[in-house]
């Protein structure tokens, strides 16, 4: 009985600490894009793990493929076309003095290249809500066709944006810019133009992206102009034509999103469940910089103002 009981006490504990894993984790890693990672898992040391990933190849939010723990070392894995071949990742992570400590192994048509290692923080509970009680502060000009100093570029090295006739442009295949100024809660208004078939986006905090896109004639999607990219649909399609001025008021209060395109409401307190694909900036109770996407297309902005909003006293 004694030895039944042991082994019972052992099977719990190997459980609890399977269950370790469970959770929302930002994950910093050193990619040449500047990019941030972002892991969810759930059902660890209960039965079928399952969870979503920010930050294998393609921009989306995927879903946990092939998840399990052994021996205390979560493992994942995801299959994609390179070209002709396959491409198979392996991320593998131990949790290291309450740290997410891994890498992931890239096989291309089954050869190994070097590990790629990471490390992640667990995710903070954001309580903030838009509940009325917050007020406009001091209004901050990132751009207003004059200058692109309140910007710098993602990477260094990549082609840039330039001001021609008052308005800020990218070139081709442009890095994305991210402000210098960092923002927590607040208002963003924004006007640009873009030309057709092109593709941009705004990145809040550095973590949640704004699909920006000519969406000419199609329903309303998690891809489509407006939407909280990969993640939430806007309820309209608002866009004007390409070629024509898009004009944007983005309120963004702990998770709760709200978004007004071209004078019609496509988000009305959204509940931003995690980031996307374009995050640089994995700590999410923090402060962080807004981003313009600058590779996917031309894009053009006329204005682009951030209003601080502060608790009501």
């Amino acid at each position: 009985m004694l030895r039944i009981i042991s082994g019972l006490f052992l099977t719990l504990s190997l459980m609890a600490a399977d269950a370790d894993f469970n959770g929302r984790w930002n994950i910093e890693v050193k990619d040449p894009r500047g990019r941030a990672w972002w892991l969810v898992v759930e059902g660890a040391g209960s039965g079928a793990i399952t969870g979503e990933f920010v930050g294998a190849p393609g921009g989306q939010v995927d879903k946990l493929a092939n998840a399990r723990i052994d021996n205390g070392e979560l493992e994942f894995v995801f299959e994609r076309k390179r070209g002709q071949g396959l491409l198979r990742q392996v991320y593998r992570a131990k949790i290291v003095n309450g740290f997410l400590e891994g890498a992931r192994v890239e096989y291309l048509d089954g050869k190994p290249g070097e590990p790629f290692p990471f490390r992640g923080t667990r995710g903070p509970q954001v309580t903030d809500r838009d509940d009325g009680s917050w007020r406009p502060g001091r209004p901050v000009v990132l751009f207003d066709g004059t200058s692109t100093e309140q910007f710098r570029l993602a990477v260094e090295g990549r082609p840039g944006w330039r001001i021609q006739n008052d308005l800020m442009v990218n070139d081709k295949g442009a890095a994305d810019l991210i402000s210098k100024p960092k923002f927590w809660n607040f208002e963003l208004r924004a006007e640009y133009r873009y030309d057709k078939g092109s593709n941009s986006g705004f990145g809040l905090r550095g973590r949640y992206e704004i699909q920006v896109m000519d969406d000419t004639g199609r329903p309303a999607s998690d891809h489509t102009h407006g939407a909280l990219y990969n993640r939430v649909a806007p309820a309209v399609n608002a866009s004007n034509p390409p070629g024509e001025w898009q004009n944007i008021v983005i309120r963004l209060v702990g998770h709760d999103l709200t978004v007004t395109l071209n004078g019609k409401k496509i988000h009305d307190k959204t509940r931003i469940a995690g980031p996307t694909a374009m995050m640089t900036n994995p700590l999410e109770d923090q402060p962080g910089p807004i981003m313009l996407q600058g590779d996917h297309g031309p894009i053009e902005f006329r204005s682009i103002v951030v209003t601080p909003l502060m608790k009501a006293r």
